[in-house]
Parts: C-alpha cells; sequence; structure tokens
C-alpha cells in the first residue's frame, strides 16, 4: 500500500549540482533510483512517473517529505498539500502524504533508501572523482537498482524483484499518459529535430521526431522532458533561455539532417566548426 520517496544529493556532472530521486516499497522492498537536475515540481511529477510504470502500478499511499513541492504549509499542524501534487495523486490513483517530522517510523524506509543510494556518488572511496555525463550517471543509476533488486534483502530474507511480483497483484492500473499539467507545454518534435517555445526555435537530440514532448522553464533554463526508449519519463535536455530572433540549435543535434528545402544531406556539425560556432 505504500510508496516512500525522498532526495538526495548527488554526484557533480561537469562541475554542475545533481540530485538523487530514491523511491522504496515498503513491502517489497523494491528500491528505483533516478538522478535529476532540479528538486521541482516539474521532476518530481516526472520521477514519480518513471517510478510508477518500473513497479508495475500505483500503491494507495505515497509517502514523502515535507518538501515545499508537496507541503506548501501547515496549518494547525496539518499539512497543506500542493495543488497540482493533490492533482498528481489523483490523476496516478494514489494519496500522497508527508512524514511525520522527527518520526523515524515514517521517515526511516525512504531515509535508508538515499543512504545506500549515496554508493553511487563518486567519493576518495572509490576513487572517482565525478561522472563524465549525466547519461553516464543515469545508467549507473539503473545499475544499481538492478543489482539491489535482484540480490536477498537483509531484513525480509527474500529477494525484492520477486516480492514485487506479488505486491504487484494489489497494484492500481497507470493511466496511459503522464499529468502534462505539472510538466509543462505539449510539443512535437519536428522533421528538422527542434520545438517551438516562446517563438523560439530548439533543437532535441537524435531520435524524437514526430515524438510527444513537454517543455517548461526552470529558472533560466528550458527543461525538456519526453518518453525515452525505456519508457522511463526523462528530462532529455536543457537550454538556456533565449528570445525570438535568438534560435537555440546545437550542432550535435542537427547533423545530418535531411533539409526540406534541398532534399541535401548537410554535416551540420562540421559545417558549424568551420564558422566557429554551434548553431
Amino acid at each position: 500500500m505504500w510508496l516512500q520517496f525522498d532526495w538526495g544529493e548527488g554526484p557533480r556532472i561537469g562541475g554542475r549540482r545533481t540530485w538523487l530521486f530514491c523511491a522504496w516499497l515498503s513491502w517489497s522492498q523494491f528500491r528505483v533510483v533516478i538522478p535529476v537536475w532540479d528538486c521541482t515540481l516539474g521532476t518530481l511529477v516526472a520521477c514519480l512517473d518513471t517510478t510508477l510504470r518500473r513497479i508495475g502500478g500505483a500503491p494507495t499511499y505515497v509517502l514523502s517529505d515535507n518538501a515545499k513541492t508537496v507541503t506548501i504549509e501547515h496549518v494547525a499542524g496539518i499539512a497543506v498539500r500542493h495543488p497540482q501534487i493533490v492533482a498528481a495523486g489523483r490523476h496516478y490513483g494514489c494519496q500522497v502524504h508527508s512524514c511525520v517530522p522527527y518520526d523515524p517510523e515514517s521517515k526511516g524506509g525512504a531515509e535508508a533508501t538515499v543512504r545506500i543510494a549515496k554508493a553511487l556518488v563518486p567519493t576518495e572511496a572509490n576513487l572517482r572523482e565525478q561522472y563524465a555525463s549525466f547519461a553516464e550517471q543515469a545508467d549507473a543509476c539503473r545499475l544499481w537498482c538492478d543489482h539491489v533488486n535482484t540480490r536477498r534483502h537483509r531484513a525480509t530474507g527474500q529477494i525484492p524483484q520477486d516480492r514485487l511480483d506479488i505486491e504487484r497483484t494489489t497494484l492500481h492500473v497507470l493511466p496511459a499518459e503522464p499529468l502534462a499539467l505539472a510538466l509543462g507545454e505539449e510539443r512535437v518534435v519536428r522533421d528538422d529535430r527542434t520545438i517551438s517555445f516562446g517563438s523560439v526555435r530548439y533543437s532535441t537530440p537524435p531520435g524524437y521526431v514526430g515524438a510527444r514532448i513537454w517543455a517548461r522553464v526552470v529558472g533560466e533554463e528550458l527543461s525538456i522532458t519526453a518518453r525515452t526508449a525505456s519508457g522511463d519519463l526523462a528530462e532529455i535536455w536543457r537550454h538556456r533561455l533565449s528570445t525570438p530572433g535568438d534560435p537555440q540549435i546545437l550542432a550535435e543535434h542537427l547533423y545530418r539532417v535531411k533539409t526540406r528545402t534541398y532534399g541535401l544531406i548537410w554535416g551540420f556539425a562540421d559545417r558549424a566548426k568551420r564558422l566557429g560556432g554551434t548553431r
């Protein structure tokens, strides 16, 4: 009936801070760890969507810490939920609750998941300073989850993946679509691998032509979220926010794209290098 989640600080990628979304099913002990760039509401909904689809359904309750993305305030000691997280719970068929402050019984499981997920963070102990890319960190998280979910759990004496097969029979059926309200505005990637947001063209990585994506503003950046080949809902790119007349188009995204007008294949990356830029 219960899924808990919490946030832990991840390693730095190119000097930039990352976070680890750590979720834990209380009965099966099945764990999910997802690296992200921030802890905003849109990122949280994307992580919940991915987690629920990995476990194969929605539990009755989702328990979290008292982050502002979940609890906006307390009135007479009663937590007031963020309207969009309430909508997310309604969309996925579960109720979102907050941990009782300073209560190890309600916070312990998620915090334990965060604690053991710290093994993913490079330290002097594993002789690694940082991951070379965000994709490499995401792969490391998936491998780590496969490892802990297929070994015998100390408390239950059973394998979490095997227990999940049993627990899955009690979970609620998931909606086919994610909650777009928190993910941002929906767009369809054009044949030239770009989208338009705020009258500005932004490029997307290869492999998403014709796909639906969601774009939202995070600080001074545009976050682009899409369903990946593995079925996970994940952020696929971030661009610096720009203004009309200044498109954000990366050569690495547009290399060998066929132009509509002339039907020619352009080596955009080589051309950009010759021109001394990336657009």
